[in-house]
């Protein structure tokens, strides 16, 4: 019975880190939280892209324009969306995670999804670096760990139809 496993190996990956700017005061802390994980494990930092869109809508659009390039292993989305007072945070933060699905799907490139959805300001402060840890850099390893996943799928996948060929 085979196994696989990823694990979060960034040598000579590159990575695209898209963030948006709204909420900027937490997203820039999972902006930092997630560079600092892909270093931590290996990527260098000249192979990080960071591209910012202006909200968490604009994440989906951004990525697939990124995936469209073939030039990333791996793509890290970081936001927050707080609820408000009006069912807006429900359509904003329902479509960019199922935006973000679809082109993971899509594209069989990872997706590390660091979006916040919180009901408030503290919440959020608490998931950007506070008492419940960096998202961004949780995001971050999700999307190491599937990336390093994914190349060991292909190279089984490779070793069996050869095995085949015999």
């Amino acid at each position: 019975m085979a196994e696989f496993q990823g694990a979060p190996a960034g040598d000579g990956r590159r990575i695209a880190v898209l963030a948006s700017r709204f909420n900027d005061e937490v997203t820039k802390k999972l902006l930092n939280g997630a560079v600092e994980c892909l270093v931590r494990h290996g990527v260098k930092l000249d192979d990080i892209d960071t591209v910012w869109v202006p909200g968490a809508w604009e994440l989906p659009a951004a990525a697939e324009r990124l995936l469209a390039t073939e030039r990333y292993d791996a793509i890290v989305a970081v936001g927050a969306v707080i609820r408000g007072e009006t069912p807006h945070f429900d359509y904003v933060a329902g479509e960019a995670a199922r935006g973000l699905a679809a082109l993971q799907r899509e594209f069989a490139v990872p997706i590390g999804f660091g979006v916040l959805t919180t009901d408030n300001d503290d919440q959020a402060e608490a998931r950007s670096g506070g008492a419940h840890g960096n998202k961004g850099a949780d995001a971050a390893l999700a999307a190491l760990e599937m990336a390093d996943l994914f190349t060991r799928l292909d190279v089984a996948a490779a070793e069996a139809g050869d095995a085949g060929s015999d």
